[in-house]
């Protein structure tokens, strides 16, 4: 009983800075900066995947406040999909925002003809394939197991509902992205290292590095536990997703700190190869 009254207490928090902060951010992405860049599509994304987090959490903080589910086995499923969705859209998109400034910073002038706006929503098309592609047979085994155990109550860890296949899948996915962030970080600190030894002028370094760090955190604190805890056990698993749905949160502090980096125009030419 403890235990769910935590579980709803933190959910509830998260809905409740989640949803205005992520609202406001799109409307500013949106308003403000007109899909000017490929981190404006991309972070537009990453807060609609964020909103759709968000607009699950009523239920579940229901669920817990009371422990019972009222609406059958198929919402049960959509909200866990919409859930576990975040995770995957998010560790896509924040790589990929990771990955265009890592091309933006390394290799300006030769990245020119891919950093589009037009490419930018094809990758974000193919993100949002990719998790309906997965989405589809996860759900009928995800109903199919629910109702052959006789599930009643949703949201509760069970050996009987994972879909194995999809959580190995996650798991992989975000190991193999936190990789792809750890390389990123690594070529782009060696860059502004570089430029700085050459008497360039880097204003927005520190900016710059903060993006990547906060990157990397997301991963470790937020992705990581919650991937692992599938695969060990779902005893310790619910603790690890709800850590995880706090990531929402703080995305929008990534915005704050992309907007102020890579939106402004610089007049000198160290500080333009950061754009």
């Amino acid at each position: 009983m403890i235990d769910h009254i935590a579980y709803a207490v933190v959910f509830g928090c998260v809905l409740a800075l989640g949803l205005p902060l992520n609202a406001v951010s799109l409307w500013i992405l949106i308003r403000r900066h007109r899909l000017k860049s490929p981190s404006a599509v991309f972070m537009i994304n990453l807060a609609l995947s964020d909103l759709l987090l968000v607009l699950s959490l009523p239920m579940r903080v229901y669920f817990h406040a009371t422990q019972t589910w009222p609406l059958g086995v198929q919402a049960c499923v959509w909200i866990t999909m919409l859930f576990r969705n975040n995770i995957r859209a998010s560790v896509l998109f924040i790589t990929f925002i990771g990955v265009d400034r890592l091309l933006a910073v390394v290799f300006p002038l030769r990245s020119r003809h891919l950093r589009t706006t037009t490419n930018t929503w094809r990758a974000c098309g193919l993100v949002w394939i990719f998790i309906l592609a997965v989405n589809i047979p996860e759900s009928i085994e995800f109903s199919r197991n629910m109702h052959r155990c006789n599930l009643t109550l949703c949201f509760v860890p069970s050996d009987c509902n994972p879909s194995k296949v999809a959580i190995y899948l996650q798991s992989c996915l975000v190991f193999i992205l936190l990789a792809v962030n750890v390389v990123s970080t690594f070529m782009v600190s060696w860059k502004l290292h570089r430029l700085s030894e050459s008497g360039q002028m880097t204003d927005n370094k520190i900016n710059v590095m903060l993006i990547f760090a906060m990157n990397l955190l997301m991963f470790v604190i937020f992705f990581l536990p919650s991937s692992l805890a599938l695969i060990v056990s779902s005893d310790v698993a619910m603790p690890t997703v709800c850590l995880a749905s706090v990531n929402c949160c703080f995305d929008p502090l990534l915005y704050y700190f992309s907007l102020d980096s890579f939106w402004k125009k610089k007049d000198n030419s160290g500080s333009s190869s950061l754009k």
